[in-house]
Formats: structure tokens, sequence, C-alpha cells
């Protein structure tokens, strides 16, 4: 019931920012409401308590079923490497946040690819974690991160990139429509297929490959990331 109280009053939040007193704008309606319920808690049931349950404990636990209301309903954007990413922002602004994903940066510079990505796109980025890159035999990220191999990191990197905003339902709806495979074709020219593995969206590179989508759906303002769990490799 709170759930719809709260994405009802969700727009009424929005139109507060506009009022003349900013600091009290800010202040979430969820919050707001919340606290309103407390004290009606408080002057209803705090004459039923248990006798032998303190008045304080009681208080704190409200206050702690509060602030677990007023967060669930606060975090709305997917959490990343431990960090929020923001729709509002694009690609590359939200990946240097993700301490999952410091190698994939780094490999980016490397290759000269920010400001593509950064571009208007739109962009659908399956992006491999730190692990993911540690899974590649021994020393091959360091060669493939020294300036004479530029080319072949570019070629790596954009093999991980599809033209277009592919949402996992756009994707699980191509595979439905090849009876089981998708192809997707990367900006890099090659090809991968996509399936259905389970409930898993899994990819399948040239070599043979397998990488699984562990977390869709991270939308950017350029495009969307899908975060996998292994380096897809092109012929």
């Amino acid at each position: 019931m709170l759930k719809r109280i709260f994405s009802r009053l969700d727009k009424q939040s929005h139109e507060r920012e506009h009022l003349p007193f900013p600091a009290i704008a800010r202040v979430p309606i969820q919050f707001l409401l919340t606290t309103l319920l407390i004290t009606v808690v408080l002057k209803i049931n705090i004459p039923r308590i248990n006798l032998f349950m303190k008045k304080r404990q009681f208080i704190l636990a409200i206050a702690l079923a509060a602030v677990a209301v007023t967060s669930a309903f606060a975090a709305k954007n997917p959490m990343v490497g431990g960090k929020e990413m923001y729709p509002t922002k694009d690609i590359i602004d939200n990946a240097v946040n993700s301490a999952d994903h410091t190698t994939l940066v780094a490999a980016v510079k490397a290759a000269g690819l920010v400001d593509t990505l950064k571009g208007p796109g739109p962009f659908t980025v399956f992006a491999p974690t730190n692990e993911a890159f540690s899974k590649l035999p021994p020393g091959a990220l360091d060669n493939l991160l020294k300036p004479e191999n530029k080319d072949t990191l570019t070629k790596v990197l954009t093999y991980h990139v599809v033209a277009g905003k592919l949402s996992s339902s756009d994707i699980k709806k191509k595979i439905k429509a090849g009876k089981g495979t998708a192809e997707l074709q990367t900006v890099s020219g090659g090809e991968r297929r996509a399936m259905m593995k389970g409930n898993r969206l899994v990819l399948k590179d040239e070599k043979g490959g397998l990488s699984a989508v562990t977390m869709p759906n991270v939308f950017q303002s350029n495009g969307v990331i899908h975060v996998v769990d292994t380096v897809l490799m092109p012929n």
C-alpha cells in the first residue's frame, strides 16, 4: 500500500523543486510521509506495547524501519562496482566510477576510444569486469596495452560494442525471432551470437568463447551497458 501511495506522490515531489523554498523542496516526499506515519504509530501503539519493552527501543525500531522504507524508494538507479549509474551521464562518465571496470577504462583510454564512447551514439556496450580480464592468459592483457598493439586492442574493445541501444528485452526478441540465436554485428565489423542459457543471456564470440551477462540494462545517456563476466575475442 505504501508503495502505491509513494508512487502517486513522486510527481508532487518533482513539482516541489520549483517552490521558492529550496531547502524544503529537496526533502523527499517519501521521507515526509514516513515521518508522519511514525508519529501516528507512536501515538496509537505505544500504550499497547508490552511492558517489558523499553520505549526507546521501540522508537529506534520504528526509526530504522522508516530509514529502510525511504532508502528503498530513493535507490532508483542501478549500482555497478559500488557506484550508482546515472542515465543522464554518458558511458565513459559512468564507467570511470565503477570499481569493477578499472581495467576496461584503462584499456579504452589506451586505445583512444574515450571520445568515441562519449559521443552521441547510441551504443550498446558489453562491459567486461576486472575479473573477466583476469581470465585472459598470463601476459595477454599487458601485451594488448602496449602502444605497438593499439590496433589489436581497439579491435578487441570495439568487438564489445554494437551500434544502437539494445536492451536485454530487445536482444531476447532477436533470439526468439532467430529461433534460439541472434547475430549481433559489432562496430568492429565482427559478429557474435546471442542466446539464452536457462534464464541467462549469453554471448558466443568468433572463437567459440562464451560470456554471460551478469547485469543487464544499465542505461546511459548515449546507450546502454550490459556487464559481462568474460572478455569476448574476435578472430
